[in-house]
């Protein structure tokens, strides 16, 4: 089926179509189930009564992996005190993994519910509302609900189309106000200024690196940082009443290069004191040659910060880009818990996919590695555990949860599966594991033991974290576990959506925020 031609909407208008029964079998029905939720509902298992529907607060991070110190995935010391506090107040999912490790697919389809398989959304080069005019989106579905619904900073993809204003009843737009030399592609950035190259530029000392790879401090005050100016926004929007069940949304842009930051963080981590990435030389040696491929597609950023010395160098940038963004959070975080709001709001965080700083001889994201889909994901929802959880979740299933603890009627199209189980127990058995895909018919499987990864043209990896943590070892052609492969083979997508429409398929208007197909001329908007 073409969702990008049947929205989820109708999917489940028809899923839920009933025969013409008589009015009191529908009365007598309403009540069984009235009662039937009654006493179904364990003492303290849900986080609110439906009368009194939760607030949510829903916190994104760009490119984190799970250098987090909760998660333990840097082997050095990371200052991340606020995103910690926040893994003991709820559940803390520790083999959670992206839907695609790249910004814009992963972010539709944590927002739409639906992976790229099934919408055609493999990369950045798609628009995601002209293609899905219909689909019915994590915002406007919260908004068709009665809730009051604004964000700031990067939820959707941050370039210009991806973020439409009908989406929201406000909206502060991340406009790049710090680093404009970045944004002269006007396509990309209609809202930004466009100035060349500052005095000093490239600010890491490292020439030659690809678009926006630099790091350092701009002199600048914290609170003139575009991220800061979107937690302001959110801190704003907390301390006011609200009449009406609020989803607030806040995207912190770093740790996503540049690396720019004040230069307070930088001097977090001593450069004698930073650990690099634990690497072998020969660990491409057993890899396909579609995973070296991507692993090859920013070996060059690689190549010139080693040969430059400046890897340490480029390590403490991104830890200093994360207690960052720790600590705009804990901002907002701080906010909340001083706020009216805070006994009956869920709070989410959660990255759109990681970030590999040297392993797998990669620098980038943008492969189906543990180091780019393993990411920090915390949900803490009044009245539900803390804890830990170990089994392996994907961000796909945001949307059904949040439907779920807020209340709301499920969409049957959504490809995700609701986590309330596993805050209601995190040790409870679990049996679907992490589905990770990236372009066409490439995908992973992660269980709690294994990652499988096949690639379009059949070419495989299998690695065994109980012994091999790293992922050095490729055992896909060991026939020993030719039957671990076929069990985590099954969870693959059984059928792969062609490409959806890209950019240069439409004109876009960012000034009205209309698209205009070039083939048609059929117009779709975005505006309010």
């Amino acid at each position: 089926m073409n969702l990008r031609r049947v929205s989820s909407q109708s999917l489940r208008e028809k899923s839920m179509q009933l025969p013409a029964w008589h009015p009191f079998v529908f009365v007598f029905l309403a009540l069984f189930a009235l009662h039937f939720h009654a006493e179904n509902i364990e003492g303290g298992e849900r986080s609110a009564l439906p009368n009194d529907p939760p607030n949510v607060l829903f916190l994104a991070v760009d490119d984190l992996n799970d250098w987090v110190d909760c998660l333990q995935g840097y082997p050095g010391t990371v200052h991340t005190p606020n995103i910690d506090r926040l893994a003991k107040e709820g559940v803390l999912f520790t083999n959670a993994h992206c839907v695609s490790p790249k910004c814009a697919p992963s972010r539709a389809a944590i927002l739409t519910g639906l992976r790229p398989s099934s919408t055609g959304l493999y990369e950045n080069s798609h628009w995601w509302l002209p293609n899905l005019p219909h689909v019915k989106t994590l915002p406007t579905y919260f908004r068709e609900n009665g809730y009051h619904v604004v964000g700031a900073g990067k939820i959707f993809h941050h370039t210009a189309g991806n973020n439409p204003p009908n989406q929201w009843d406000d909206y502060f737009r991340l406009t790049f106000r710090n680093d404009p030399w970045f944004r002269g592609v006007k396509k990309n950035y209609p809202w930004s200024e466009d100035d060349p190259y500052p005095p000093g530029f490239p600010f890491s000392g490292v020439k030659g690196l690809g678009h926006e790879n630099d790091w350092g401090s701009l002199g600048i005050k914290e609170s003139e940082y575009d991220d800061s100016l979107t937690a302001s926004y959110a801190i704003d929007f907390l301390k006011k009443p609200q009449s009406n069940p609020f989803f607030l949304a806040c995207g912190i842009f770093r740790p996503h290069l540049p690396w720019y930051v004040p230069q307070n963080y930088f001097d977090l981590y001593p450069l004698e004191e930073i650990e690099l990435p634990v690497v072998r030389e020969d660990d491409l040696d057993d890899v396909p040659a579609m995973g070296q491929k991507l692993a090859g597609d920013r070996h060059r950023d690689l190549e010139l910060i080693q040969k430059s010395g400046n890897w340490k160098s480029a390590v403490r940038a991104y830890l200093a880009s994360i207690s960052y963004a720790d600590a705009q959070l804990g901002r907002v975080l701080d906010t909340l818990a001083e706020s009216p709001h805070a006994s009956n709001t869920i709070v989410v965080l959660w990255s759109d996919h990681g970030w590999h700083l040297g392993e797998k001889q990669h620098w980038h994201k943008s492969t189906l590695w543990e180091e780019a889909t393993r990411i920090p994901l915390v949900i803490s929802a009044p009245n539900y555990s803390t804890g830990s959880c170990p089994r392996p979740v994907s961000l796909i299933d945001l949307f059904p949860t949040l439907l779920e603890l807020c209340g709301l009627q499920p969409i049957a199209a959504h490809d995700g599966t609701s986590l309330v189980p596993l805050l209601k127990n995190p040790k409870r058995s679990w049996d679907r594991p992490a589905v990770i895909e990236y372009l066409f018919k490439n995908a992973a499987v992660r269980s709690e033991r294994y990652r499988y990864i096949r690639y379009r043209d059949g070419s495989e990896e299998l690695y065994d974290h109980q012994s091999d943590p790293h992922e050095w070892q490729n055992l896909a052609e060991n026939s020993e576990y030719d039957s671990i492969k076929t069990e985590l083979a099954k969870w693959l997508p059984k059928n792969w959506d062609s490409a959806a429409k890209p950019k240069s398929a439409f004109t876009f208007d960012p000034s009205s925020f209309t698209w205009t197909e070039k083939s048609s001329g059929s117009k779709i908007s975005g505006s309010k």
